[in-house]
């Protein structure tokens, strides 16, 4: 038998999902089970929560009014549970981190198996996410973040800062030479990043400068991988090419001619602003702060 609590997880899971087959598909369950336990919920208030049409759920104004207020209460049911399992010994519970797909992969994953042993007891969902969440809407315990914040109702860690390396493949220089001014860009393959132009401006002190791009990508990584090849030049995060750079794969050039400050870019945890940092939270941000290669 379902819970309460599980009835009203399964309903938030809808509203944030857009839809019964993916709420079951997200937690595990078959969409039956999913309907059954949204009707229940209905049933018992006495009134629809949701409205159904053939493209989307969308919630009825008593069911906006609904999941505005279980969210707090629903998390304040899990800082208890989780206070309760701290009495007893180590962090326990489900830990949610969001991040840009290339810092999950270059600064999270290589740690990951060491956190785990640490605490065996947290269970971890690693969420990739290139848009700024609601971390209230997601359920999502903490968001690691590139850039500058806007204002903000969530409590934000300073984790360091990351600069800006142009790189190329040892493969790429020995073929075409190692730039060595802003003039000698013009001479060489660059890789830029597709629809976002604000990317593709290098910060250099003698100005910004916009390569002529031969060749573009619309993910971080995708650039990576394109350098690592041999195509060209690419200004990328240290955050993502550091282990490249200490391996051999890739090298870094004109690091004397990027601009200061633009050349670092602020990398900071946020969660929400609860009373007391959740215990599993501080011990993977404590963890993972002594990793990170930035």
């Amino acid at each position: 038998m379902i819970s309460r609590t599980e009835e009203l997880e399964i309903f938030l899971a809808v509203v944030d999902s857009g839809g019964f087959s993916a709420a079951a598909s997200q937690l595990d369950l078959q969409v039956a089970k999913v309907s059954r336990a949204i009707a229940r919920l209905e049933a018992e208030l006495g009134v629809s929560l949701l409205t159904r049409t053939t493209r989307r759920v969308e919630l009825t104004e008593e069911g906006r009014f609904f999941a505005e207020h279980i969210r707090n209460g629903l998390s304040q049911i899990s800082d208890a549970e989780e206070k309760l399992r701290g009495l007893k010994g180590q962090p326990a519970g489900r830990l949610r981190v969001d991040s840009a797909s290339p810092f999950i992969l270059h600064q999270l994953v290589p740690h990951i198996a060491e956190f785990r042993a640490q605490y065996p007891d947290i269970d971890i969902e690693l969420i990739s996410s290139e848009s700024i969440i609601d971390l209230i809407e997601k359920r999502t315990d903490l968001a690691i973040r590139i850039g500058e914040l806007k204002d903000s109702n969530l409590h934000a860690k300073f984790l360091g800062r990351s600069a800006l390396r142009i790189v190329a493949s040892p493969a790429y220089l020995a073929t075409f030479g190692t730039p060595q001014t802003a003039a000698d860009l013009a001479q060489h393959q660059c890789i830029g990043f597709a629809g976002q132009p604000s990317l593709n401006k290098w910060p250099l002190i003698s100005g910004s400068y916009t390569p002529l791009m031969s060749l573009q990508a619309s993910s971080g990584e995708t650039v990576r991988q394109l350098c690592l090849e041999g195509n060209g030049l690419a200004l990328l995060s240290n955050f993502m090419v550091c282990r490249d750079l200490a391996a051999g794969r890739l090298v870094a050039v004109m690091d004397d001619t990027i601009a200061s400050p633009n050349n670092r870019e602020p990398v900071q945890a946020v969660y929400y602003k609860n009373s007391a940092l959740s215990p599993r939270i501080r011990a993977f941000l404590d963890f993972i702060a002594e990793k990170l290669c930035l």
